[in-house]
């Protein structure tokens, strides 16, 4: 017996694909749009209170990390979305106890996900120190000097392209890992381990769809972010209902050919 027997069949996915798992995340947003927008308020003010806490104590220069970070923590946060979107699925009217459920009955996969991003994390959290303590020996204290730096000057531009092409692959790589794996983890036969083998297939059969998925993903967080935190109301839940039939359209088993 081979060792991927027991693997679900991942499907191949049209380039566009993304484009219809946001219009489906969208037609289920609106069928409680009060319900999700009150989930999306706890991101935003989840996000709201650290970017506070930076600021007061004068780590604004981790900002562009902690914004590198909605690439790796919300797939976690938005698992009471994904039971929404499985409820809607099967003709169910979910609710905020239905959502919130399964945030506090957290399995040990679920606890293994959260660690394995957390370690990219720290490497990402590492890394940024690194590249900006090599790229100014000066102590920027305010916001304005930071981004005065970062703009004006060559070290800082160098520093801002270096550090985004690190970062995005460290980011990539968590993508790879919980795209799939977030929502998967709702199937109760499924593990860890089946989970992120699965997740890092999906990624690489479908690489061309995948990377137009992340790339829409980080455009709609960023423009979440710049209207200071209030768009991630709207666009959390809908990135979340939608990631839910990204992972159906990717794992759902194959169409069996009829018979000739």
């Amino acid at each position: 017996m081979s060792e991927t027997t027991h693997l679900p069949h991942v499907n191949r996915v049209h380039f566009s694909a993304p484009f219809a798992w946001l219009q489906v995340g969208w037609r289920d947003l609106k069928t409680a749009p009060a319900l999700f927008a009150t989930y999306g308020v706890g991101l935003a003010l989840i996000s709201v209170f650290v970017a506070s806490v930076l600021y007061v104590t004068g780590k604004f220069t981790w900002f562009l990390v902690f914004a590198g970070v909605f690439m790796i923590v919300p797939p976690i946060l938005a698992t009471g979305l994904y039971r929404a979107a499985q409820m809607l699925e099967s003709g169910g009217r979910p609710t905020l106890s239905d959502m919130l459920r399964p945030v506090g009955r957290i399995r040990s996969d679920q606890m293994m996900l959260g660690v394995a991003l957390l370690f990219l994390f720290g490497l990402w959290a590492e890394i940024a120190y690194l590249v900006y303590g090599l790229s100014s020996s000066a102590v920027h204290r305010s916001v304005l000097d930071f981004i005065e730096f970062m703009l004006t000057t060559s070290d800082g531009l160098q520093m801002v392209l270096v550090g985004t092409m690190v970062g995005g692959v460290i980011a990539f790589i968590a993508y790879a890992i919980v795209v799939v794996t977030a929502p998967m983890l709702l199937n109760d036969e499924a593990d860890f381990f089946i989970a992120v083998i699965t997740s890092v297939r999906a990624v690489l059969t479908n690489f061309p769809a995948m990377l137009l998925w992340a790339f829409l993903i980080v455009i709609m967080t960023m423009i979440g972010i710049a209207t200071g935190f209030v768009g991630l109301i709207i666009v959390f839940p809908w990135i979340g209902l939608s990631s839910w039939h990204a992972y159906r359209s990717l794992v759902a088993p194959a169409p069996t050919p009829s018979a000739s």
